[in-house]
């Protein structure tokens, strides 16, 4: 199934949107790049689409504007004896209606309308005769720089002397590497070389051109002096104008230039989830999981005896602190997130160990970012770190402590009051039969019946004691089994508070840089059109 190729206007929405989401994360360099091809082009397109746009550009000394003239077919005035270099940029301008705004925007004042038509099918044409962009004048090269990001096509002009020069090849042509559909290149002056030599050099300028990454351009020679070329100049450049696609050409090749350093970038994996569990492990350890397991146990056994012990001693357990109390921690969780514990701060250890586990999670998310994507993840790592012993203190309190005894024990409750109650009636019992013997006759001939031999009064004082120190001692020890389970669910409750609370505090930020690099890449892919 093939995809919709995206039009222009949605590869510079993306271009935009990419220059966006980039923001402080790209270099000024990079940014200014993306924001100007978005911000030119779509100027561009707002402007007249029926004129062409031609610039010619070269060093100082190249002929650029005697070939200019030759190519118009009218000197101009810019090879006079009061201006030997092209100081501003001068427009010829064949159809001139609705030039005029376009003109403005390239910012060429000096304007010469011409007649007729620049060759059949041409349709409205602009010419430009720009300064010498080598020009010991720093104006002049950035009048160069500026149009040579703006006019549709580029004439590069140079001539046997300076044609390997670096600084056309450096600063001005391999940048514009990715336009070979809207660029010409011109060797000018070969009337100065011999029919072979004027074949080799302008092979060899078809090599530097490629090696700068022009692979389709062919070397154009001419000389304006003999007008040899000037013909077959002036066609290439009716066949490009008539083709009227040389804006929307270099508007793309404008996109493929700034986009490409990220679009044969490959797509982001997805961090692993044993990376964040490792994390939610060492936060964990950090939040003091053993002391919590340990506290917790204890303030259930303190519970659990208060509740099902021996009811002669267990009210003694009520005098002692409860445990949880004690640091400010409570069985019922705390969702509003406003209340606090009383856990010992974090030491050092502690805060070496939440510090790794933030920071080894924060490497896996800088996996594969660029490196101002990664710094970004490595100072919000930072500001995390600082607010860590609050969110993990916050955990402990969001934490629900299994610390109290299910409503099943109060069955062992119920059990001890009766025990207890067994052995006050036989006390009782043995009180009234011993002061108050007349009140037992009416109801008893036997005051103090007995069972097998044993009265039934000690029966009921030995039993009612013994079942409740049993059943004390029963749960007591159960209860110290059932402490390593809910030790166990402590620790669990709180990794799953400490889990949470890391993919609100930690995972979530972290992975939006990451993201945000994501829609970056899909933007910039978008884009360039792939």
């Amino acid at each position: 199934m093939f995809s919709k190729k995206a039009s222009l206007t949605e590869r510079l929405v993306a271009l935009d949107e990419a220059a966006a989401l980039g923001g402080a994360r790209l270099s000024p360099a990079e940014h200014a790049a993306l924001a100007r091809v978005a911000d030119a082009a779509g100027e561009r397109r707002r402007l007249s689409g029926e004129h062409t746009v031609v610039g010619f550009f070269g060093a100082t000394g190249s002929g650029k504007t005697s070939l200019f003239n030759a190519v118009v077919g009218e000197d101009l005035g810019r090879t006079a004896a009061r201006r030997p270099t092209t100081s501003s940029p001068l427009a010829a301008v064949w159809d001139p209606v609705g030039s005029e705004e376009l003109l403005d925007w390239l910012k060429v004042e000096d304007r010469r309308n011409r007649t007729g038509e620049f060759a059949p099918d041409a349709g409205p044409l602009i010419l430009l005769d720009l300064p010498d962009f080598d020009s010991v004048e720093p104006v002049h090269r950035e009048i160069a720089t500026r149009l040579a990001g703006q006019v549709d096509v580029l004439v590069w002009v140079t001539d046997p002397e300076k044609y390997a020069d670096s600084i056309i090849h450096d600063h001005f042509i391999r940048p514009h590497a990715s336009h070979s559909a809207v660029t010409l290149a011109v060797l000018n002056k070969s009337d100065r070389l011999s029919e072979t030599d004027r074949k080799v050099v302008g092979r060899s300028l078809e090599q530097l051109l490629k090696d700068d990454g022009l692979q389709k351009v062919s070397v154009i020679t001419t000389s304006a002096r003999t007008r040899f070329g000037i013909d077959e100049l002036r066609s290439a450049i009716a066949r490009i104008a008539a083709a009227h696609s040389a804006q929307t050409a270099r508007i793309e090749a404008d996109i493929a230039t700034v986009t490409a350093p990220w679009a044969g970038q490959k797509g982001l994996k997805e961090v692993p989830s044993s990376a964040k569990e490792w994390m939610d492990d060492l936060l964990s350890d950090a939040a003091g999981s053993d002391r919590l397991a340990d506290i917790t146990a204890a303030a259930y056994r303190k519970r659990l005896g208060q509740k099902t012990g021996w009811l002669l001693t267990s009210w003694l357990l009520r005098l002692r602190p409860d445990p949880l109390k004690r640091l400010g921690l409570r069985e019922e969780a705390d969702k509003t997130g406003v209340h606090r514990s009383s856990m010992p701060t974090l030491d050092a250890s502690s805060r070496a160990v939440a510090n790794r586990g933030v920071r080894g999670y924060a490497a896996e998310v800088s996996a594969g970012l660029p490196d101002r994507w990664t710094s970004a993840v490595v100072d919000r790592t930072e500001s995390i770190i600082d607010t860590l012993p609050e969110e993990l203190d916050r955990a402990a309190a969001r934490t629900e402590l299994p610390a109290q005894p299910s409503r099943a024990w109060g069955v062992f409750t119920v059990v001890q009051w009766l025990a207890l109650l067994a052995a006050l009636v036989g006390v009782a019992w043995y009180l009234l039969a011993a002061f108050l013997p007349g009140v037992l006759y009416p109801l008893m001939d036997d005051i103090i019946p007995d069972v097998e031999g044993w009265p039934i009064p000690t029966l009921l004082i030995l039993g009612g004691l013994l079942l409740g120190i049993t059943l004390g001692m029963f749960t007591a020890v159960h209860g110290l089994a059932i402490g390593s389970a809910v030790k166990w669910r402590t620790r669990r409750a709180l990794r799953r508070e400490v889990s949470e609370i890391s993919a609100e505090t930690v995972e979530q930020p972290l992975l939006e840089i990451r993201g945000q690099y994501s829609q970056f890449l899909d933007a910039i892919r978008l884009a360039a059109g792939k």
